[in-house]
């Protein structure tokens, strides 16, 4: 009988007083981990700080009012790693959080790398933060300044439904979203949805639900454009998850250069530490083993655990569940 790729993978017995993912360099299976190599620096995230204006009940960096693992970046720190970028021929510029808009110098940060020829991305859920008075000057002036073209500004929208969407983000929090896109557009910002995959729903159900309330709203998307509305794959640490070694990748029919930490590093600074570090991905950023260094030159050469030579030993279970076999990139 034909196995399934899953299967597959995960066909050899395991020793049970053994964990996954708790050797860098073996599975549990005894078999060679799969790694990542960098092919090049396209985007270079910034977290911006953890702290948000809402608690969702699935946010993987566990974001929230009273959340300041990750605390804010100033802007001359981000100016020094966009400095970098630069010279690492770098293409995007990416902002997360949190909510981007709760950092005092988040207008700061998007017109330096603005400036410095950058696409630049800003994730955030559109809500108040991002609406009051000085924000909505700050973001006409950018507007006005550099034109929408090389701005992006992702919205989280978790369902096209109200029900859904504040299942996942809390009460009153649908009509104050729609309240920041309708703003956004209405200005003429390049704007795109983040939704999620989790609701039992085909993804053709999803983009129809979708379409019809960008077609209710007015609002300039294309449903059916995979980057105009991206649904995401779920990362819920309680799933069991098979391991990715070096066959996985001729089993599945993928490659290494298609996993996000081929093209991309974050950058965060966790609270208490003495300046920002490096980390492969936007999903790993309070794992003090992925560490990579203070600069994205440390990080290209890093050797030593869950690093070789600056490539991505995937020994986390987000790396299986989002990236492998989810097939989810934050860019």
């Amino acid at each position: 009988m034909r196995l399934s790729p899953l299967q597959d993978i995960d066909e050899r017995p395991a020793a049970p007083e053994l964990q996954k993912f708790s050797d860098p360099d073996v599975t549990l299976k005894g078999e060679t981990r799969a790694r990542v190599a960098l092919d090049r620096l396209d985007t270079l995230w910034i977290n911006t700080g953890t702290l948000c204006n809402i608690t969702c009940v699935n946010c993987y960096i566990e974001s929230s009012p009273s959340n300041d693992r990750l605390v804010y970046m100033t802007a001359a720190e981000v100016r020094a790693l966009i400095e970098e970028a630069r010279h690492a021929g770098t293409r995007e510029i990416g902002f997360t959080g949190g909510e981007p808009f709760l950092n005092p110098d988040i207008l700061a940060m998007i017109t330096d790398s603005l400036d410095g020829g950058f696409e630049t991305l800003v994730l955030t859920n559109a809500m108040q933060p991002m609406l009051r008075p000085r924000v909505r000057a700050g973001l006409e002036e950018i507007l006005a300044r550099f034109g929408p073209e090389r701005l992006t500004l992702r919205v989280s929208l978790d369902h096209h439904t109200a029900a859904l969407h504040e299942k996942e983000r809390g009460a009153d929090t649908w009509a104050k979203a729609l309240e920041g896109i309708d703003w956004l557009t209405s200005r003429g910002f390049n704007i795109t949805i983040a939704g999620r995959t989790c609701w039992g729903e085909s993804e053709a159900a999803a983009r129809q639900g979708y379409a019809r309330l960008i077609a209710e709203r007015g609002w300039k998307l294309d449903a059916s454009n995979h980057a105009s509305v991206v649904l995401f794959p779920e990362m819920d640490g309680s799933h069991d998850v098979p391991e990715i070694t070096t066959r996985c990748w001729s089993i599945l029919g993928k490659s290494p250069s298609d996993m996000m930490c081929a093209t991309s590093r974050m950058v965060v600074k966790r609270k208490g530490a003495a300046g920002p570090t490096v980390v492969p991905c936007t999903l790993l950023p309070y794992e003090p083993a992925f560490d990579m260094g203070p600069t994205l030159a440390d990080a290209a050469t890093v050797d030593g655990g869950m690093f070789d030579r600056g490539a991505v030993k995937l020994c986390h279970p987000h790396c299986a569940k989002f990236c492998v076999l989810g097939g989810g990139s934050c860019s």
